[in-house]
């Protein structure tokens, strides 16, 4: 992709909408009864004064994130960023034409997720007549965490067909034994596999395989017994609707995850986190605060590895990094950077993955909030991860990084960054 051709997408032509036309008259009328000059105001928003003027007369359509920084320097409560909405959904990576989401209270499984091995009969028909061990739990179960290791810092595509045969075979024991109790372990253990697939088959860019998966983690729990990781489910598939920047959707499986107040603590603090992410996107700050407080009052106390084992394994403090995170999304980037560059140093080496997530995201924070040195110098150390993860979620703050940075190819250090950051965006793909 050239320089230009990501220039001319920074300036925001997916997001021509009917009520995007109203963006400009109103941000003017805001500006200035805020008592703002152009000038003044530009440098706060870090816009050039022209590509303001542009947007205030309608002769450039606005972005979402300059609708977000726009709305958060005038507290305007989400005014403005209703205002732009995407012309049409964006998938994470490489996907097709994104549909709807499906509803994940009562999903259909008709077939095996896309990656399920067909079972060779032969195969089917000696495990029929084999007895299912105990330790076989114990065994697949330590298997599904080596999986979980690999996927802190390997592409997806490396990960994927492993689980995808375990879950398999998991599915197929589980049917053989006469022990009901040792079965509902098996199915249990089963849809684990399936629900971190789905995580895998995301960060692959399969929007579309990612909810099969997802939507089998559930069928798989709920016929186990376990409700948690069915609501558990839910909270994944509201990940998929935030990277899809679908703030309606992430809210309402958001909800739906926190619904029963039976479920695990540790779930439904996931599910406010996400919950608060989607109201950041909407431009909803005292919606997303609450949400956050929610959440906090709901996180098990205690390190990492003290907490229940659904979400990521890797954060000191999940809830400061999310806060980061959805600062950033209401265009409070300089409160944003603030956060992630106490937390994410403390993310592990070792889980490459996360670091280069949240990473990036300090990066773009910094980028956004105009300190160009400091956001170049972060992307550079982060990149060789960045590729190694071949992440279709992490390539999107790469884009949202590169259309910021991009704005100011003139600078030295964007200059020098610049075609690694271009080819990191290739890689994989």
């Amino acid at each position: 992709m050239s320089t230009q051709a990501l220039w001319d997408e920074s300036e925001g032509a997916v997001y021509v909408t009917g009520r995007s036309i109203r963006f400009g008259p109103e941000l003017r009328r805001r500006r200035m009864a805020a008592g703002l000059s152009l000038i003044k105001f530009a440098a706060r928003v870090n816009y050039t004064k022209g590509y303001l003027s542009k947007i205030e007369t309608g002769e450039k359509p606005p972005t979402l994130d300059l609708a977000r920084r726009c709305d958060a320097e005038l507290d305007a409560g989400g005014t403005l960023v209703a205002l732009v909405t995407p012309a049409r959904p964006r998938p994470a990576g490489r996907s097709g034409p994104v549909q709807p989401l499906p509803a994940l209270s009562e999903p259909p499984l008709s077939g095996p997720p896309t990656g399920w091995p067909a079972h060779d009969p032969e195969w089917a028909a000696g495990l029929r007549e084999a007895a299912v061990p105990e330790s076989a739990l114990t065994i697949f179960g330590a298997m599904f965490e080596q999986h979980r290791l690999l996927g802190h810092q390997a592409s997806p595509n490396v990960v994927l067909p492993g689980l995808a045969a375990q879950a398999s075979t998991l599915q197929a024991l589980a049917g053989q034994t006469d022990d009901a109790e040792l079965a509902g372990r098996l199915l249990r253990l089963t849809a684990r596999y399936a629900e971190y697939a789905g995580w895998m088959a995301q960060e692959a860019g399969d929007d579309r395989a990612a909810m099969e998966w997802t939507g089998a983690a559930v069928t798989l729990a709920t016929a186990s017994g376990d409700a948690d990781l069915a609501r558990y489910a839910l909270v994944r598939a509201a990940d998929i609707a935030l990277y899809r920047d679908d703030a309606v959707q992430t809210i309402e499986l958001a909800r739906r995850a926190q619904a029963d107040p039976d479920t695990a603590v540790g779930i439904r603090a996931l599910a406010a986190q996400r919950e608060a992410q989607g109201h950041a996107m909407a431009g909803a700050e005292a919606a997303c605060r609450s949400a956050l407080e929610r959440a906090a009052g709901l996180l098990p106390a205690g390190p990492p590895g003290t907490r229940p084992a659904f979400g990521s394994t890797s954060l000191a403090d999940p809830i400061a990094i999310t806060t980061g995170w959805a600062l950033h999304d209401l265009g409070r980037s300089k409160e944003a950077a603030e956060i992630l560059d106490r937390e994410v140093p403390r993310i592990p080496a070792t889980a490459a993955r996360s670091r280069a997530r949240y990473g990036i995201r300090q990066a773009l924070a910094h980028a956004v909030a105009g300190n160009l040195e400091i956001a170049c110098a972060l992307t550079a150390t982060l990149l060789p991860d960045a590729v190694r993860a071949d992440s279709a979620t992490i390539r999107v703050d790469l884009r949202r990084l590169a259309r910021s940075l991009v704005r100011w190819r003139s600078d030295p250090a964007v200059r020098e960054l610049y075609p690694r950051l271009t080819a990191a965006l290739h890689t994989g793909r």
